[in-house]
């Protein structure tokens, strides 16, 4: 096996990788064709932030260099930093996937040619005249058994779902990417690229995640399986294989600026869900010591010892913690700024620096970059200054892996049952933990540990789902009803209360992974969490508030760590303005329903309060467009209401939970469109729960936003409302079909 550094020159010179053959596509109108799909992939223009005549701001010292990422140009050094200092691109990661058009020595002598006294109009010649189109080392190609119709069809019921279903399923043909060996620097060297070639063909997100990516596939996966696309699931696992043979783990993403960290690891949830759909044991053979590699690897490098104050047992516990003194290359000018701006104070020595560094990157590899989940309570008022993400033992990460040891033992079964007896002790040890640490029978959930603090944190996330999803059931929820609703009493608050779906925190930072913000892995999580509930305390219906009270009264004390009032407010419009709604008391249900297709599909009869929520999470979905013979185009009148004229569709990666029409905001980056898993989620929803998704009547957007006494779905406030549905109208345009963090725009 290649060292990881010898991998790193390997992939620095670009050497040329076997591609896996494809065959057909789908055209449109849903007929299998042979043609490779035509997929614009944009270069982005140098827009320099000041006038080009203007030297560039001065500098601070040199981070080190990184031992993982030895570029002279992409990694840590002058290059990098001198380019991000002059901001020629509105998102640092830009400029790290543009391949360079000559040989690394002539780059590097082009720089030395400008590095005194340099202005912005250099920076910008430079650039044009050494760097290639971001991208250009990827192919879209054809997608290999491709049906327009998928059996999963069959299990959506109501027509406008189904056909909403079917184009989601469509567009997988545009997000299969393969790596573009006419385009690759080659094995001479005569140019430079972050990319790591790979040798089958995989599906991206989409937008700037132009490449591989590890969490996000689990998700992708999910969708492909649905859509019975396994060849493309295998080829997805190989890749990651070949990852794992080469570095010993698998990165983030698929450039070597990502080679310092990993993501959550979900290889072996992924393994074990294509061999449980596609029957094919023979990848068995080499995927299964790839992946004890794999766990190998997060023992070696992200466990620790933590003892618990609670019962003084000491576990093995599992924590992100990356090994970084520098900004990251796809974020440098970002961490740079958060590192050294000048209008916070104190200033960071290099010590300080370097550490802040560690955590951005930490937080990274978290997949959650970032929220106030990972920040040092005590100093959350310093913004990303206070992330504390290596002191910080997650829920999450432990019950993921906790979760690969359960399928790892099934996977070896009866052929190696000293390796299945080792997977489910490793199991019940993490189990153990994570009921002793993260567990709070008095809030009825499950929180992050601190470790520097040597207790549970106080900020609720979707992270408390993730145990349940696991698998793990505390034992007083599996014997009491009411404790196991309380586990999912902020569901139903959300679901009561917001227009969209469960947001990530219930704090809004304007951090991406912060209120308002609803991402579509996590309403599979929770869906899934539901799934997990002994029918024996979920069959009875779903509780009421006491009088006077909203859905709110019915969380345990403390379990979100906030008053009611301090719940982030539902838009509403009231006459021509928008104000929050009622925040306390019966009326902040705004969205309380009544078994109506608004509310999340029709209640079936005799379903248990699981079922109910699982109905209306699945139902939570907003979507507008034109379906040719299904759904109209809007006028160009209504579109202008939504600023959505010109708007071709777009899948966002996350969504507002307060505005089912509205993708999310906050982070490091614009929301992108795409996106593979929003697609993932929402076809496996859709084969999932299909006869239970139905399509709302909407109100017209030309309508007065003023509507008075009873709100769509039976709920009233008791005062004029109306419930913000900014991309609806009387032709169904606002499709509750899944999951209302997942919305699809299709806005022609």
């Amino acid at each position: 096996m290649l060292t990881a550094s010898a991998a790193l020159t390997l992939l620095f010179h670009g050497v040329a990788r076997a591609q896996s053959s494809v065959s057909s596509a789908t055209a449109p109108g849903g007929v299998v064709s042979t043609a490779v799909p035509t997929i614009t992939l944009s270069t982005a223009v140098p827009s320099p932030t000041a006038p080009l005549s203007s030297p560039l701001p001065s500098q601070v010292a040199l981070p080190p260099k990184q031992a993982w990422c030895p570029s002279d140009i992409f990694c840590a050094g002058p290059l990098l930093q001198t380019v991000n200092v002059a901001h020629l691109f509105p998102d640092d990661k830009t400029f790290v996937d543009k391949p360079t058009s000559k040989d690394a020595q002539a780059v590097l002598a082009d720089f030395e040619n400008i590095a005194n006294g340099t202005t912005f109009q250099q920076i910008v010649d430079f650039v044009d005249a050494d760097f290639t189109g971001e991208g250009l080392e990827l192919e879209a190609l054809a997608l290999p058994g491709f049906t327009p119709d998928p059996p999963f069809l069959a299990n959506v019921t109501a027509s406008l779902p189904k056909a909403f279903a079917q184009t989601v399923h469509g567009f997988w043909t545009q997000l299969v990417r393969g790596t573009n060996e006419s385009t690759l620097c080659g094995s001479s060297g005569k140019c430079e690229s972050t990319l790591i070639p790979l040798n089958h063909t995989f599906v991206v997100p989409g937008g700037r995640f132009r490449e591989i990516y590890y969490w996000d596939s689990f998700w992708i996966v999910e969708g492909l399986i649905e859509s019975q696309l396994f060849s493309i699931v295998n080829d997805t696992l190989q890749n990651f294989m070949d990852q794992l043979d080469t570095f010993g783990f698998i990165p983030n993403g698929g450039r070597i600026y990502y080679l310092n960290r990993s993501q959550p690891p979900l290889f072996i949830q992924m393994l074990a869900r294509y061999v449980q759909t596609s029957g094919d044991r023979n990848i068995l053979k080499r995927a299964l010591p790839l992946a004890e590699k794999e766990l190998k690897w997060w023992s070696d490098n992200r466990s620790l010892q933590i003892t618990s104050p609670f019962t003084n047992q000491t576990h093995t516990v599992y924590h992100y913690a990356v090994n970084n003194s520098a900004p990251r290359p796809e974020s440098y000018l970002t961490d740079y700024t958060t590192a050294n701006d000048p209008s916070v104070t104190p200033a960071l020595n290099d010590t300080e620096k370097a550490a802040l560094y560690a955590e951005l990157a930490s937080g990274a590899e978290t997949g959650w970059d970032y929220t106030m989940r990972w920040y040092s309570t005590p100093n959350a008022t310093n913004g990303l200054r206070s992330l504390n993400v290596r002191n910080t033992i997650g829920v999450d990460l432990n019950s993921i892996l906790y979760r690969n040891h359960v399928l790892l033992a099934g996977l070896y079964g009866s052929s190696n049952q000293t390796a299945a007896s080792r997977h489910t002790a490793a199991a019940a040890s993490l189990k153990t933990a994570i009921l002793d640490l993260f567990w709070d029978s008095d809030k009825v959930a499950f929180y992050d540990f601190i470790r520097n603090t040597n207790s549970r944190s106080t900020v609720f996330s979707a992270a408390a789902f993730y145990p349940f999803w696991a698998g793990i059931v505390p034992p007083e929820v599996a014997k009491s009803e009411q404790t196991a609703f309380s586990v999912f009493s902020s569901v139903n608050m959300v679901l009561n209360r917001y227009n969209g779906t469960f947001p990530t925190t219930f704090v809004d930072t304007g951090l991406q992974w912060d209120a308002p913000n609803a991402w579509p892995p996590h309403q599979y999580i929770i869906i899934q969490a539901l799934r997990s509930i002994p029918a024996n305390v979920s069959k009875g219906a779903l509780p009421t508030p006491s009088s006077g009270q909203s859905t709110f009264d019915l969380i345990p004390a403390g379990q979100l760590g906030l008053d009611e009032a301090q719940l982030p407010g539902q838009p509403v419009h009231g006459g021509t303005t928008i104000v929050n709604s009622t925040t306390t008391g019966p009326s902040a249900d705004l969205n309380k329903g009544n078994g109506t297709v608004f509310n999340g599909g029709n209640a079936t009869d005799g379903e248990g309060w699981s079922q109910a929520l699982q109905r209306q999470l699945a139902n939570r979905h907003a979507t507008g467009g034109e379906i040719p013979g299904i759904l109209p185009r809007l006028s160009d009148q209504e579109l202008n209401v939504t600023l959505s004229i010109g708007n071709t569709g777009n899948m966002f990666e996350k969504f507002s939970n307060v505005d089912i029409d509205s993708a999310g905001r906050g982070g490091e980056y614009t929301v992108q469109a795409g996106f593979g898993w929003t697609n993932g989620v929402l076809l496996w929803v859709a084969s999932n729960y299909g006869g239970v998704i139905e399509a709302p009547q909407c109100p017209n957007l030309l309508d007065s936003p003023e509507a008075h006494g009873t709100l769509p779905g039976g709920g009233s406030n008791g005062k004029s409302a109306a419930v913000s549905l900014r991309g609806a109208s009387k032709e169904l345009v606002t499709l509750y079909l899944v999951l209302g963090a997942i919305a699809m725009r299709m806005l022609l």
